[in-house]
């Protein structure tokens, strides 16, 4: 009935993972290269560890990226409005629906 049975035995307890003791070096250098644009997979390299390992201590003692640079707007924000029907309102509001790349209609008043 068990004739092609296998059982494996494994010797000893199971490894556990190994308990990470940071210094102060690693966070001023985990703090410094996030701060200079690292991303969290390079910074994993750079010390030998799991990205997460990485992520979860950044996240506790507060490493974070560099603020992206402000990016101004293309438009003059004191230009007058579009009219309507003008072709970049209409396209936006058309975008993704049946309308789309159809000309505005032009509103026909009755005499």
């Amino acid at each position: 009935m068990y004739d092609n049975l296998s059982v494996i035995v494994v010797a000893g307890s199971p490894q556990l993972p190994r308990k990470l003791i940071w210094t102060a070096a690693q966070d001023t250098q985990l703090r410094r290269l996030r701060a200079e644009g690292a991303t969290w997979d390079a910074i994993a390299v750079a010390f030998g560890l799991t990205r997460w390992a990485i992520i979860e201590r950044g996240r506790r003692i507060g490493a974070r990226p560099p603020p992206r640079e402000f990016v101004p707007p293309q438009e003059d924000p004191a230009r007058d409005p579009l009219p309507a029907g003008h072709p970049r309102s209409w396209d936006a509001l058309t975008a993704g629906t049946v309308l789309e790349n159809t000309p505005y209609p032009l509103p026909v008043f009755p005499r």
